[in-house]
């Protein structure tokens, strides 16, 4: 269980709702006064009568478990009012999806680099711009080599939104 104090200073729940904190308040083991955000963002998404009868209706040692939760959740849906924590997991898959990509392309580019396949850069590309292109070059990751200093750089860098969907992986 996370630290309360009873008998010095009420837990955050019951310094919010201005009431008496209580030796057998509900919220104190799990509210405590040094965290009083945590509080205010879960009663204000979920109310604190509705936490309240849900800590009371689960077993105690998973009551640490489901506040740690609604907190999180809450945080994520102060930020975020429509998708809450789901959006911040979809966003999270699909960065994971597009750095999977770009690391298949880079591992094709070291096994091509490897049996010197790599073909050379074409002179008036290179010439005019330092690097070859990606078209030019039939590379699947998106990455572009700078000439002068015999780098890679990935499509993140490249792409000037960030995000390279050349695969067509879009939405979930």
């Amino acid at each position: 269980m996370a630290s309360s104090s009873y008998s010095n200073s009420p837990c955050a729940a019951c310094k919010f709702l201005r009431r008496k904190c209580m030796p057998d308040c509900i919220f104190a083991p799990y509210f405590p006064p040094e965290e009083p955000q945590k509080f205010v963002n879960v009663h204000k998404i979920f109310g604190a009568s509705n936490v309240s009868k849900l800590l009371n209706e689960i077993q105690p040692h998973q009551r640490e478990d489901a506040v740690n939760s609604l907190a999180y959740e809450a945080e994520a849906r102060m930020k975020d009012p429509v998708y809450g924590c789901v959006g911040a997991i979809s966003v999270l898959q699909r960065q994971v999806m597009r750095l999977q990509r770009e690391l298949d392309a880079t591992n094709a580019d070291l096994i091509r680099y490897a049996y010197n396949e790599m073909p050379p850069p074409p002179e008036a590309a290179a010439s005019q711009y330092g690097r070859r292109t990606t078209a030019a070059h039939g590379s699947t990751g998106g990455s572009s080599f700078n000439q002068t200093s015999g780098i890679y750089y990935p499509s993140q860098w490249n792409d000037p939104c960030g995000d390279n969907e050349q695969s067509g992986g879009g939405s979930m």
